[in-house]
Order: C-alpha cells, then structure tokens, then sequence
C-alpha cells in the first residue's frame, strides 16, 4: 500500500474516538485526525502511516469549522506540537462532551452498557482562559538542558512552557534556569501553596556517584539523592487504542516494545534532588492532612481528591461496625472517610504496592487504629483474604491498565454488597464493568469528571450492587 505520510487531502469529520482524535474516512482507510471537531470540513497532513487500514493526521486547515470551535487557549499542543491539551479549541461543554461520548462509546462496545453520560466539571475549580488546574507537573530536560514537554507520539522535548494547565506559579522561572541534561523535573504546589521542585538524574545515570558525588545545585539548595519508586507516577500518561493487532501489526509490535522500554525507564527507581521547597508536600482532604513526597502520586486536578473522596463516602453509606476494603489505596485518602463511616467497631483493611505510599498513609492516620493500611501488592493480599469475612464495600482505584480479571474475580467472589471502581481509562474502565456484571453485579450509578480539562482524559466512577 502507498505510504501516505505528508500526504494532505480534505475530510468531514465524524465522532470522537479514545485518544484525543476524530474518526474520518478517506480512500477505504480510517484516519485518526487531531485538532479537529466533530463535522468539520478540514484539510489535514498525514503524520504517520504505518501501513494496514488505518494512518493519523493532524488538521492543517479548518474549511467548515463547528460552532463550538474557539480560538486554542494552548500554544503549545497544535499541529506538531505537545500532546497536553487535545481539545484546547473546544467550549469546555463541547470537550465534556466529547469526552461523554468516548466514555458512552467504549462502554456500549465492550461492555455492553447503554447509558447516557455526563461529564461533570469539578466544582469550584472550573478552568478559564489561563487554566490553572493541574497542581503537579512533570516536564523532561533536552540535550541543552531546557526544560519543557514531549511533543505528541515523539521523545522530542519542546522547550516551551506556556501550556496554560498548570495553576499559577508553577511553572515560574523554570525555563530561565538550565537543568541536567536528560533528567526530568517534577514541579508540585502543595495544598499550603508551597511549591516544590524535585530534579530526577537521567535513566541512563546510576547514581550521583557519576556526576562527582553530587549533583551541582544552581544556588546550593537541598540536594538528597533519596532513590523512590512510585508506581503510580506514570497513571496520568497518554495512552491510545489503536484499530486492532491485524492493522500494521509488525509496526504496532514495534512500537509497544519501544513503550515498554520507556516505561521501565521512566519508572525505575532514580536518583532526586530537590530544588526548590522541601520535597515533601502537604495536602488535605476531609479536614485531614498528608504529608508525603512531591515525587509520589496525587491526583494532579486541585479539586480532585476532595471530589472523589465525597462521591467515594456518599456511595458507601456504611454505618458503625462494617467492613470495607480499599485496594490500590494511595496514601489512604477513601480508607480515611470509610474508616470514619465504620468507627471503632468496624474495620477498614486497605493495600497498596508502594512502600513510601503506605509509610506516608498510615503517618497521616495513625490515629485510625482500626483501619490497616498495608504494603503489598493487589492480587497477592487478595489471594491471601479470600476466605476473610465478606466486606459491606470494597473501593478500587487501580492504575491506567484497570483491575483486570484477576483482580475483579478475588474481589466479586469475596461478596461486597457494593463495589466502588474508579478508572482515568474509559477502555480498561468498559472492560472492568464488563467483568463485574459477568460475575452478577449490576451498575447502579456512573460518574464522570473533566478532571483533565482541554486534554482527552476523564476520571470515571462507578458503583455496581450485587
């Protein structure tokens, strides 16, 4: 088949697919179009053609464009640019609903779930012109030592900051510094308005030992090589379902090798030192406080992790002396409001994999002494409570890929009356559903949040009785 690649031609527009793009059609192939809205008339520029039915494309003109198109309020993610903000030209009622009908779409595809979707905003923290949601960044640092962000599908870093989500700050006088060439920065601005700057050493550096002992700091600032693995890190990344393993196979073969290599890179354990703040911050929920790395996960939307404590505690409706579980718990911030729900009579038995996580955890709630917050991985302390007492409720907030059948089995087959899923991936979360109602549980409420907003992402939360 002719490569396409800088090929242009005009296409309409159909529905939005997952990922962040438009669905067209154009000589018997599919054609995966950013930049654009559903119904335009556009002419696009292929990007990538891999061979089989289908290749991707950006808009490079708007023939008929859609009344909900407004001017970007990124200048960083157009045509070849940063993959941050997808639908930064949309109204924000037009971007949630796109996201509604990706969500609804993979629902009814893989799970078989009719529903109609909304897409909320989070309360108080709806995003205007300037952004300002996302209170966690993670930037990478090119070969002259510039920091800025990944250009879309590529390892090319875009030295350019402008990209209106981060809250006010945050991001000021990161590009006026020069910075380890090859490492990544995580910026984070705490729920005490600190902000906190820690430089990650290059995945290829094994240790400061290679760097003289230390890395040099630009004004003598904290340097601690502490070497931290966080799991969860890498939840928020952009992830994309192609058409199938038939189209370009060899190609799509390929390039998930060179994302798993990425990934085992990115989440090895590196070498941090913290330039700016302490490292360490402060966040509440609840009328609670945690205390934890800026390195490790928080939900990167301001308002997020108070949103879904609330929805969390609203669903579960458990009274003194129940049971509840919290898998893939974090810090323990839905443990927290559950433990709270049972008190001293009931119990809350709460895991998550990573260890600076549940040391973090159970220093915010050594107050809670009947909630036991452990290290372990999900399917192991599943396996080993199989024959526990039944829980009244059981949470799951798992990462990106989802719960999965494994997971989803040990949790239907222990007897929850409710189960609580969360998921920040429409697919995995379709598929999650899917299993439970295999195993007899019904989706008795749905969610879904713009915690993501101008970007394709949504935060979706489901509760499923039996």
């Amino acid at each position: 088949m002719t490569d396409w690649r800088s090929n242009t031609f005009e296409v309409r527009l159909g529905p939005p697919g997952h990922g962040g793009f438009c669905v067209a059609r154009h000589e018997g192939r599919v054609v995966f179009v950013r930049h654009g809205l559903p119904d335009e008339l556009v002419r696009v520029r292929v990007t990538e053609d891999r061979g089989g039915s289908f290749c991707r494309a950006d808009v490079i003109e708007i023939l008929q464009a859609s009344p909900d198109r407004v001017p970007a309020t990124c200048p960083v993610s157009g045509p070849g640019g940063a993959g941050c903000c997808d639908f930064s030209f949309a109204t924000p009622a037009a971007q949630r609903a796109l996201k509604a009908a990706v969500v609804a779409e993979q629902l009814r595809r893989i799970a078989g779930i009719e529903r109609d979707i909304t897409v909320e905003p989070i309360a108080g923290y709806t995003a205007d012109a300037t952004g300002g949601w996302r209170s966690r960044v993670r930037l990478a640092v090119d070969a002259a030592g510039r920091a800025g962000v990944h250009g879309y599908r590529s390892t090319e870093v875009i030295a350019d900051l402008r990209c209106p989500q981060p809250v006010s700050g945050a991001m000021d006088g990161i590009a006026d510094r020069m910075w380890t060439p090859g490492a990544d920065l995580v910026v984070a601005v705490d729920g005490d308005g600190m902000r906190h700057i820690v430089e990650l050493a290059p995945s290829a550096v094994a240790g400061p030992a290679e760097h003289g002992g230390e890395r040099p700091s630009a004004r003598g600032e904290d340097r601690r090589g502490r070497r931290e693995t966080d799991r969860r890190a890498g939840k928020r990344r952009t992830a994309e379902r192609g058409p199938g393993p038939r189209a370009g196979a060899r190609g799509l073969g390929d390039e998930r090798r060179r994302a798993a290599a990425r990934r085992a890179a990115t989440h090895a354990a590196r070498d941090e030192w913290v330039m700016g703040g302490s490292g360490r911050t402060v966040e509440y929920v609840a009328g609670r406080r945690w205390e934890l790395a800026a390195t490790g996960f928080w939900q990167a939307h301001r308002g997020a992790a108070q949103c879904y404590s609330d929805v969390v505690a609203g669903w579960a409706g458990l009274g003194p002396g129940e049971r509840a579980w919290d898998l893939y718990s974090g810090v323990g911030v839905f443990a927290a409001r559950l433990a709270g729900q049972v008190g001293r009579t009931g119990s809350v038995l709460a895991v998550e994999s990573t260890r600076s996580a549940v040391a973090d955890g159970n220093a915010a709630l050594r107050d809670l002494s009947w909630l036991d917050l452990r290290a372990q991985r999900v399917e192991h302390w599943l396996a080993e409570h199989a024959s526990s007492a039944a829980p009244e409720v059981v949470v799951l907030d798992p990462p990106r890929a989802g719960a999965g059948k494994e997971v989803v089995t040990a949790v239907t087959t222990s007897g929850p009356s409710r189960i609580i899923h969360i998921g920040c991936d429409p697919a995995s979360f379709a598929r999650d559903l899917g299993l439970y109602q295999s195993a007899g549980y019904h989706l008795a409420d749905l969610r879904a949040f713009d915690a993501f907003p101008a970007t394709h992402h949504v935060e979706c939360l489901a509760l499923l009785e039996r």
